[in-house]
């Protein structure tokens, strides 16, 4: 789609510094900017490339005051950034402006769908299923029997949500995500493994963001639960019963084992491992390819290492770590000194 900049002022509500009938068809950062792009300057790092981009027109804040000619329209706004990131979702929005119902989708006759939906070719819905309005499901998106799917929320190609589960509004799962697999049960009988049947589901609630092939296993008995705002990224593991509070984030290639309860408002790295039946306690950041072996009860803590422990400490044990091998041939040197 084309906008002037006139046209983008308002939907930001800002004041247009050059000509207000160029127009953009596309968003680029400031150092790539081609002609009809539109591009955002928060960063005074940046202020070099904005005598020499190419861009259309760029999104500055309002005391911004330019010291060399410029070659492109400026828009004023109080925060530049926050103000780009409003235009990515409207440009966003109009990328997935899809609706309406494929012939190709499956959809039982007890299921109940909302409006202003889109439901995808081949797409399967099952019994007493409750589709919400203007949901998005994309296709190949499986939702078994008496699944829940909120308001606004988008299922990406591939999405499989088994029976029984909940998802909330305003939520989006990415290609490859399940949520309601078998939670990891088997107990030692007689040589071998048998299987405990998990018949428990999962509960999503709403402003969740699940990054593809992440997989969220059913609880045994009750629910797992992945609370309010909370912010997955792709190829992590969520087992049964576990329980991630509201707002918290968690980077790719984590693995939380069962019964686990994290708080509100952690922050986790990328690779990080959690042992089962432990909590830990909000505001909590753990570095990248940590290992939590046990609860963390401090509000706040931040920590790293496997196992780990508290990030200063972290380090300053790494600093010695690195100078072992020197310290074991000035102890051996030392040792042949006394022998001899």
């Amino acid at each position: 789609m084309e906008f002037s900049a006139a046209q983008i002022a308002e939907m930001i509500h800002g004041q247009v510094d050059g000509r207000p009938d160029v127009m953009v068809s596309k968003l680029s950062g400031i150092e790539e900017g081609s002609e009809g792009c539109l591009s955002f300057l928060s960063n005074p790092l940046y202020i070099s490339h904005l005598y020499t981009t190419q861009a259309s027109v760029v999104i500055v804040n309002a005391d911004f005051i330019p010291d060399k000619p410029l070659g492109c329209t400026l828009i004023r706004v109080e925060n530049a950034y926050m103000a780009f990131a409003r235009l990515l979702q409207i440009f966003d929005g109009n990328r997935h402006d899809h609706n309406g119902i494929s012939a190709l989708s499956s959809i039982h006759e007890t299921a109940s769908i909302g409006k202003d939906v889109y439901i995808a070719e081949f797409v399967c819905v099952g019994r007493n299923s409750r589709i919400g309005d203007n949901a998005k499901l994309y296709p190949n998106v499986f939702v078994g029997d008496n699944v829940t799917v909120g308001d606004n929320t988008k299922l990406y190609p591939g999405v499989k949500v088994y029976d029984s589960c909940e998802l909330g509004s305003n939520c989006t799962l990415h290609s490859g995500v399940i949520v309601g697999g078998d939670g990891f049960g088997f107990a030692p009988y007689d040589g071998s493994y048998r299987k405990l049947a998990q018949i428990g589901n999962v509960i999503i609630e709403d402003y969740v963001e699940i990054g593809a092939n992440t997989t969220i296993d059913r609880a045994t008995m009750g629910s797992t639960i992945i609370r309010k705002g909370v912010k997955l990224d792709n190829l992590i593991q969520v087992a049964h019963n576990v329980e991630i509070g509201e707002n918290t984030v968690i980077a790719a290639q984590s693995g939380i084992s069962g019964s686990t309860k994290i708080g509100r408002n952690c922050m986790i790295g990328g690779q990080v491992g959690i042992i089962g039946h432990i909590t830990i306690a909000d505001d909590v950041k753990i570095a990248a390819q940590s290992g939590i072996g046990a609860s963390i009860t401090q509000k706040g803590a931040v920590v790293q290492g496997s196992p780990a422990f508290e990030i200063q400490k972290y380090k300053r044990s790494y600093v010695h770590f690195r100078k072992l091998h020197d310290l074991v041939l000035r102890i051996q040197e030392l040792e042949k000194k006394q022998n001899s």
